[in-house]
């Protein structure tokens, strides 16, 4: 089959997940169909015969691989409190659509009140509204923590699923108070799922992508092996760089590795990167005619498959993975050839797709969907929006950042103590009172009475700051609804209040400048900055080791990845170089990868990095007393809550991992990032990259990393990437150093002094003539 393709526009939303395409899981097999239709409609001169799915019946018969996986890993990392006569938890988990699941298990950790009454009390457990578990209350046991196993019949199991643990409890046989504090039930996040799962072979179909190398229904971290002929050439790893980042932004909190091989296949499902003279044993490659994309059977893992990219030239090849990150959806079959490909114009300064714009107010609608904006019920969930800020935002002495929130509630019977309140993460940012019907009472003509839309919500507006040192370049709006309870004893509680924030609600960064200190570990490890800050790299050079080793091309996928995921786009201009042709990169931002015995620029730039090599080990550098004096005169700012060179050092035995940040030597303005990485060190640095308990000690301008430990430093180099206007950048400077601002005030006060004596000279000589 042979696809022209058109790339997307710069707002297309390219790097969604494909949806779901309608696959049933029966009990013993799973059978997937798939339509070819997508957004960026291809050109189709010859259809094959789409392959049905190929069940695998025997599967069911095999042990299977158990997986096993805690509240946590689930995306509930509380302890969830179940709460009033029906208060109900949901428990999301899927299946990969290439595996059956056999046989599956729910470990329950809880406890409940010592006030529920054993014959009107007990906990509910439901997958996808069948009932699996009632377990009772034994009042010898209330108030002590528990633990039951309860089995889950496999046939219940489809790709998306949920558990439902409902609290059903009484503490009188009178009439009671539905919100009583006695009713609770407590379900601890160290609960688990057992799952027994067997591959299932699936079509080779292009259709299917991402699937099955990367299942958005998998929630563990995604492990996708990259596949070459031999020694890795620099424009075969911008195609790869391509993919990886592709794979990044769609694991997205996940996070992506890429593991490498050269001449073998490894295990499981793989992407392969084909040019003619690429040989690899037992796999019989297809001829090349031109950039094409095939997805073939694994030839040693029946249930596996290879996805190939393929070029008759690096060129080519690099097209057919930018037609994949672009495009995958407009592919069927099990081979595509691209015959027209035409790039999408060079990206704009911060227009990330998933960056809050710098031109424009943003609605809160284009970063989730409706349904999630909407809460019901007295124990609503929190409505959260995930925001990323571009890292280099200036936000000094500003009132905040501006949110146009609109918003709909049911409105109280009378007034209380309703609210819906703001956090940006964990911070408390303000609490919006919820008004009430009638404030004034039921009488007939009530001038206060609040206009109640055809729904029977009221809708308000308000404008909120948000504090910008609350914000950083990853964070969370979370708003929550707090409906007081309207019932008591003996009083029905109607659960009948809603509220929904509108998607139309604005956030607006478009009135700052850009402008950061720099070097900033967190910009980069947050937000990719400052190659992110074009969307497709195309100011960004990776620099790897003359001879690089797997390892540094592992290091190189796995960064690449990550900036995708901060940006949600392929790095479809990235460059990759060695370090023998630096030099022509002097006009880009770099990434420098490899280790001090393989990558020369550690040892050439050593005088600009926070970072000395001696001998085979790293040191530190220190700030002398000279560098701290002329830090006090221009007004440098250091932060005390990171440690000094003093207070760590860097091992010898290879398991450190380093990440430092300084001036390009190149061309100033320019920064530089360098990843120091060996074999046994990349996996720390790629996880503390992907662990958010580890990324949010990554700070500084170095970064020391050693298996799960992570240790900031600051060098005593600063520099600064962007622009003020002229107002601004002179009350910037004037802040920053005392003695600057009492030097001008000196200067002033004597051009005032002469300027008044030169006008009473002259006034004198006037009156002596």
């Amino acid at each position: 089959m042979t696809t022209s393709l058109q790339a997307p526009g710069r707002d297309a939303p390219a790097l969604r997940p494909a949806p779901n395409r309608g696959a049933a899981v029966l009990a013993f097999a799973l059978a997937a169909a798939t339509t070819g239709s997508a957004w960026a409609q291809p050109q189709l001169q010859s259809q094959p015969q789409a392959r049905p799915a190929i069940p695998v019946a025997a599967a069911a018969a095999s042990g299977g691989a158990v997986r096993e996986l805690n509240l946590t890993q689930l995306g509930i990392d509380y302890a969830v409190q179940l709460r009033g006569i029906s208060g109900t938890i949901g428990i999301p988990f899927n299946v990969r659509a290439d595996e059956l699941v056999t046989a599956a298990s729910l470990k329950l950790n809880y406890a409940y009140s010592p006030s529920l009454i054993p014959e009107l009390s007990h906990l509910k457990v439901t997958v996808n509204d069948v009932l699996v578990a009632t377990l009772p209350v034994n009042r010898a046991e209330a108030g002590k923590p528990q633990t039951q196993d309860i089995p889950i019949d496999r046939r219940l199991i489809t790709e998306f699923n949920r558990i439902n643990v409902e609290l059903v409890g009484h503490y009188t046989r009178e009439c009671e108070d539905p919100a009583h504090t006695s009713l609770w039930a407590r379900i601890d996040a160290s609960s688990t799922l057992k799952l027994t799962v067997s591959p299932l072979k699936l079509t080779n179909d292009l259709a299917t992508l991402p699937q099955p190398f990367f299942d958005r229904r998998d929630v563990r971290r995604a492990r996708i092996p990259f596949v070459f002929g031999g020694a890795e050439s620099p424009p075969l790893l911008e195609a790869a760089g391509i993919v990886s980042s592709w794979f990044g932004a769609l694991a997205d909190y996940r996070g992506a590795t890429f593991p490498v091989t050269r001449g073998e296949l490894p295990a499981g499902h793989a992407v392969v990167f084909v040019l003619p003279d690429t040989q690899i044993p037992n796999l019989a490659l297809p001829s090349i005619q031109g950039p094409a994309l095939a997805v073939v059977d694994h030839p040693q893992d029946p249930a596996s498959k290879l996805l190939l990219v393929m070029g008759r030239d690096p060129a080519e090849l690099r097209t057919a993975a930018a037609a994949l990150a672009l495009n995958s959806r407009a592919f069927s079959g099990d081979r595509s050839s691209i015959a027209a490909f035409q790039e999408p114009p060079p990206r704009k300064p911060y227009d990330a797709p998933r960056w809050v714009p710098s031109d424009r107010p943003l609605q809160l609608g284009e970063l989730t969907d409706a349904a999630g904006l909407s809460v019901s019920g007295y124990t609503p969930d929190v409505v959260r929006v995930n925001l990323q800020l571009p890292p280099d935002l200036f936000t000094w002495r500003s009132r905040g950042i501006p949110l146009d929130l609109q918003y709909r509630y049911t409105p109280r019977v009378r007034p209380d103590q309703s609210t819906l309140n703001l956090n940006v993460d964990d911070n408390f940012i303000g609490a919006l009172p919820l008004r009430s019907a009638n404030p004034a009472g039921d009488r007939w003509w009530n001038p206060l009475a609040v206009k109640v839309m055809p729904d029977g919500t009221v809708a308000e507006n308000r404008q909120v700051m948000l504090p910008p040192l609350a914000l950083g370049p990853r964070s969370q709006l979370r708003m929550h609804y707090y409906f007081e309870p309207s019932g008591g004893r003996c009083q029905p509680l109607l659960d009948n209040v809603r509220g929904a924030i509108d998607p139309t609600s604005k956030i607006d960064v478009s009135g700052f400048p850009h402008y950061i200190a720099m070097p900033d570990l967190a910009a980069y490890a947050n937000g990719g900055f400052p190659f992110s800050r074009m969307a497709d790299l195309s100011e960004t050079a990776v620099i790897l080791p003359d001879q690089a080793d797997p390892a540094d091309t592992e290091t190189y996928l796995g960064l690449l990845g990550q900036i995708g995921h901060a940006t949600g786009y392929p790095a479809l201009r990235v460059k990759v170089g060695r370090a023998a042709e630096v030099s022509q990169w002097a006009d880009k931002d770099l990434l420098v990868i490899g280790n001090l015995q393989n990558q020369p620029l550690f040892a050439q730039w050593a005088a600009k990095m926070p970072l000395q090599r001696n001998g085979t080990s790293p040191q530190l550098k220190l700030d002398s007393w000279l560098d701290t004096a002329i830090d006090f005169v221009i007004g440098a700012r250091k932060r005390e809550d990171l440690a000094g060179g003093m207070q760590i050092a860097v091992s010898e035995d290879g398991r450190d991992a380093v990440l430092a940040g300084f001036e390009s030597p190149l061309r100033s303005g320019r920064s530089v990032i360098a990843a120091v990485t060996n074999p046994a060190s990349k996996e720390a640095l790629l996880s503390a990259l992907m662990t958010p308990e580890r990324l949010k000690r990554i700070q500084g301008s170095m970064a020391i990393v050693r298996d799960t430990q992570v240790h900031s430093v600051l060098g005593e180099d600063t520099y600064y990437v962007g622009r003020l206007p002229p107002m601004a950048w002179l009350q910037w400077n004037l802040s920053r150093s005392p003695l600057l601002l009492a030097g001008l005030v000196v200067a002033l006060a004597l051009l005032g002094a002469a300027v008044a004596f030169a006008s009473l000279q002259l006034r004198a000589r006037r009156r002596l003539r």
